[in-house]
């Protein structure tokens, strides 16, 4: 809307996100890491995310699209979504945390116990506020799509008024963030490593299938090359 100021970016960490109580795990706290464009990083190779809050006492975990721009997210959602309703009417926004996980690899070891998983996650704890300023939910908006396909925004048709009425976004700033990660193999118990059984890593990589088109497309729609480059 005119005449309303944009909430402005939250200034990037130096090097990296401060730990907090919240931040620092209670085990395997070799594993956690707070460097920015790590931090990124995992953010922008993933599609989803899982928003979780408290409504009426309990706990509500809820997967959903997001897109991050500088050091914020946005995550969107129907106006008449639970967590969108209650950010809106909360004060000052609705308290969250944000997940994200890759699992890079299937670890099996000899021993029941020390099987694992390696993998690159990312938890983000903060407020999330409704976005009500136009611009800045149309730039959201261009984000989510860009997050999923880089330069779909601009290669599809925007939203119209109808559309943005019935869409909510929140905003998440990047402040009290953490990564963890488990690489490298398996880590069995030295009398366990001549039991006769196997060991080791299976990795576990995202694969892209070829586009298939929609039957009824225009005739001389092309696959665009961002999409080919998947």
């Amino acid at each position: 809307m005119q005449g309303t100021p944009q909430p402005t970016q939250p200034t990037p960490p130096a090097e990296g996100y401060a730990p907090t109580a919240r931040t620092v795990p209670t085990r395997s706290r070799e594993r956690a890491a707070y460097d920015r464009e790590l931090v990124h990083a995992i953010l922008d190779e993933a599609y989803v995310c899982h928003l979780g809050f408290v409504r009426d006492g309990a706990p509500v975990v809820l997967p959903t699209l997001y897109g991050r721009v500088g050091e914020r997210l946005y995550l969107h959602g129907s106006t008449g979504s639970r967590p969108l309703r209650m950010a809106g009417a909360a004060d000052p926004g609705l308290p969250v945390c944000v997940t994200v996980t890759h699992v890079d690899g299937l670890v099996l070891a000899r021993s029941a116990f020390h099987h694992s998983v390696n993998y690159r996650s990312v938890v983000v704890h903060g407020v999330a506020h409704p976005v009500t300023d136009a611009e800045e939910k149309r730039a959201a908006l261009d984000a989510l799509v860009d997050h999923v396909a880089p330069g779909r925004a601009a290669d599809s048709r925007p939203a119209n008024a109808k559309e943005l009425a019935a869409t909510a976004v929140l905003r998440l700033d990047l402040r009290e963030v953490s990564a963890k990660l488990r690489t490298g193999g398996v880590s069995d118990e030295p009398e366990d490593l001549s039991l006769p059984h196997w060991a080791g890593v299976i990795p576990v990589r995202r694969e892209y299938g070829a586009p298939v088109a929609e039957a009824d497309l225009s005739p001389g729609v092309e696959l665009p090359g961002y999409l080919a480059e998947l």
